[in-house]
Formats: C-alpha cells, structure tokens, sequence
C-alpha cells in the first residue's frame, strides 16, 4: 500500500492555504460542532432539514428539466413531453420534480405544525417565524409558477382562476393581473412570465430567506419540546443531530422512491389527469381545483358566498358587542370602535362575495404572520397547557384537512357546508386565540427546566 503520509500534508497545507483566505474550516466547526442545540429534540425536529433537502432536490431536477422546456405556448407541453420520452431519465427528473413538490408542502406543513404545537414562534424567535412564513408565501408563489409551466387543460385554466382573482383585488388587482398575464389574456407572454418567475426570481428569493431563517435560528437558540430554554441541557449539533437528521432523511428518501417509481401521479394528487391533455381555451375542464397542498386556501375562497358574508357579519356584530361591553368606561375608544365596527358589517353586507372571497384567502396566510402576538399563554409547549389547548389545536388541524379535501372535490351542497364550519374554524382559533390562550391552568415546568433566565414566555 502507498504511503499516503504526503499526499495528506499537502491536504492539509492547501487547506491551511485556503484558510489564512477564507476560514472555511471555521465557519464548518462554527455550523457543526460549535453549534450546541437542546438535547431533546425528537421526531418533530426532522422536517426541518427534510424542507432543506427537498429544496435541494427541486434546485437540482429544475435545473435539468429547464435545459430542455421551451417556454412557449405553442411548445411548452410537447416540450414536457419529450423530456419524459426522449430525453435520457428525462422521466425520472420530470417525475422527482413534480412528486418533490408535493413532497416539500408536506414537510413544510409537519414543520409548522410542530411550530404550533411547542410554541417556537413565541419570545424570542418571532422573527425566526415571520421569516419561516414569508418562506411559506414564496414556496407557494413558485409552486403556482411551476404549476402553470406544462401548459396542460389544468395547468392553464388554473391560471386563469388565479389570475382573476388577483384582478378582483380593489385599484390595484385589474392593472396587476393585466401586468401578470402580459397581455389582455393567458397566453405566451404569460407563460413567460411565470417560467422567469420560477427559475430566477422565486428560487433567489428563497435561497435568501432560508440563509435568513437559519441565521435567525442559530442567533436566538432552537426551541424544544419543553418549550423552556435551559442552556446547560445542550449538545453540539454534530454528531448527535446530523446522525439523528441523516437517519430521518433516509428513510424519507426510501417512501419518496416508492412514490416516484410506483405511484408517480399519486392518483392524481401528484400529477392530475387533466394536466396531460394540451392546453385547450376553447374547453373549460368540469371541475378546476389547484392541487392538494393549495386546495385549503381554494375551500375557503370558494367558501365565500352572499350567505357566508351575511354570518362573517354576525360574527363581527357579536365581537364588536362584546367589545364594547368591555370598553363601556373608555368613550372616545368606544367611539372608535364601533365606527370602525359599522364600517366593518356595511363592508360585509355590501361588498361582492369575489372581492371579500380573495381577502379571506389572503387573510388565511396572513394571520399567520401574527401568531407570535396572538398568543398569550403563560406557556410555550403545549405539554405544559391545560389539555383542551392541545384539542383546538387538533380541532385547527383537521378544520385545514378538511378544507383540503373539500376543495379538491366538486362544488356541492354538503362540501360548501363543511367548508364554511371549517373556515370558521380555521380563523376562531387565530382570532380567539389572545382570549382562550390566557384560560386554563398550565402546568410549572420542574426546576431543573427552568434554570434558564430565559425561560417561560
């Protein structure tokens, strides 16, 4: 066997060379064995990574796939079809591709949720939370862009939706959406527009925003389960979690495989029948619905009807009541309020359904930008809360599953019921949640928790 004694100094030398430069054995040590994080992550802890490697994989198979798409109208669909006929493991990559982005929404999903369920949007990572959610509005914008690229029945009636709906958004919506389209319909200059949107713009964006969030989360510490911050119960993130994050990836990896070589379309929630149907402006498809994981904010927006608007009103009628029974000894806020309140229920009575329709959408996200204030328990994790916290936290989860599958199914009377008690639902637990946050008796962490200064809210 050779010595390899100098090829390992002169290893070393060229790494020493490169360090006095650029100190990238101090940034490897500083990111790895540097970075300390609780000791009690568990499965939760996984999905973050999980999102990393997922965009990774879409970086990479988008990379591949835009070496071979035309972006143009009359192309655009024959074009994805020879990358999956032609083109050699062009239909892997097209396949990867399309499952990696269903992939990636589930795992964004079990990130926030465990978000939701240990409190890590509170004091102090507010600002790790709005970034994660400004990721969140990006990752659907890019997933809407890329969804209109194969230029199938679906792809491009699906834009028209959207595009509309942008257009009903009060003075600015109908010149934005006439920017948007490139023209006075979709066409050519519209899928142009979105291929730019989807390979440079939206992927630039959120690289920046991942580097924020990670900086943000290394900055203020990880939270954990306990929802307590104890500085002493910590460990370097390698090798402990980069075993524990390799092991979660694996095994990710392995149900990923099974899906894009045995269920490549998912039945239908990965890759829709009607998308491999050319794009047709003459045919309207029976049923249009975006896919899976944008179908809840489509349920609620679907949701808002002349009736549903007439409820909202009652809703705001109570809380503008109950309001002003608390504020009975403060006359110039009463007065405001209930200006404010009557502006507020003749906007509801008065307003279309379409216009009130994409606010509900749009406030759906946005109410998760608020999230670090709306919550007001003594308490981060939900282990140290009263149990009925956790159960509207479940009844939140399942009011978002079920607007989920309504809204990948026809319209239809019972649909449009389940829709709009799930819809209330979804914002009675963000818009109540500064009054039920503070009932009920939470627990006291054990003192060995709460060594930290830090701990608590």
């Amino acid at each position: 066997m050779a010595d390899s004694g100098p090829a390992r100094r002169a290893a070393a030398s060229l790494l020493h060379w490169i360090d006095a430069r650029l100190p990238l054995s101090a940034l490897w040590r500083a990111q790895t064995r540097g970075h300390r994080v609780p000791d009690n992550f568990n499965v939760w802890y996984l999905f973050g990574s999980l999102a990393l490697a997922v965009f990774v994989i879409q970086y990479v198979t988008g990379f591949f796939l835009a070496m071979h798409y035309k972006p143009d109208a009359s192309l655009a669909f024959d074009s994805v079809e020879a990358i999956r006929r032609d083109v050699p493991w062009g239909w892997l990559l097209r396949d990867v591709h399309a499952a990696g982005a269903s992939a990636f929404f589930a795992v964004v999903y079990l990130h926030m949720f465990r978000g939701l369920l240990y409190g890590s949007y509170r004091k102090p990572r507010e600002l790790v939370w709005l970034l994660g959610c400004a990721l969140f509005v990006t990752l659907i914008a890019e997933a809407f862009c890329g969804y209109l690229l194969p230029w199938g029945q679906m792809s491009y009636w699906g834009a028209q939706v959207i595009v509309n709906l942008i257009a009903a958004i009060p003075w600015v919506g109908p010149d934005l959406a006439l920017w948007l389209r490139g023209d006075y319909v979709v066409g050519d200059a519209t899928l142009n527009r979105f291929f730019a949107f989807h390979v440079i713009a939206l992927p630039l964006l959120l690289i920046g925003l991942i580097a924020a969030h990670v900086v943000a989360l290394q900055h203020v510490g990880s939270n954990n389960p306990e929802g307590v911050d104890a500085p002493h119960a910590t460990v370097p993130f390698h090798p402990y979690y980069t075993v524990h994050d390799l092991f979660g990836l694996s095994v990710f990896l392995c149900a990923f495989a099974a899906v894009v070589f045995f269920a490549p379309d998912f039945g239908g929630l990965v890759l829709e029948p009607a998308n491999f149907t050319p794009a047709d402006p003459l045919r309207t498809p029976a049923h249009i619905a975006p896919v899976w994981y944008l179908t809840p904010f489509y349920a609620m927006l679907r949701a808002t009807t002349a009736t549903t608007l007439r409820l909202w009103a009652l809703a705001a009628l109570a809380a503008l009541l109950r309001a002003a029974w608390r504020r009975r000894h403060a006359p110039r806020r009463l007065a405001l309020l209930l200006a404010g309140g009557a502006v507020l229920l003749a906007a509801l009575l008065l307003g279309e359904a379409k216009t009130w329709g994409v606010a509900v959408l749009g406030g759906s996200i946005a109410s998760l930008f608020a999230l670090p204030w709306l919550d007001r328990a003594p308490q981060r994790s939900m282990r140290w809360r009263p149990r009925w916290h956790l159960l509207l936290l479940l009844a939140f989860v399942l009011a978002f599953i079920a607007l989920a599958v309504v809204g990948s199914r026809p319209p239809g009377a019972a649909g449009h019921v389940v829709a709009v008690a799930a819809t209330f639902v979804y914002f009675g637990f963000l818009g109540l949640m500064p009054w039920w946050s503070r009932l009920g008796r939470c627990a006291t962490p054990p003192a060995t928790l709460r060594a930290s200064p830090r701990a608590g809210r």
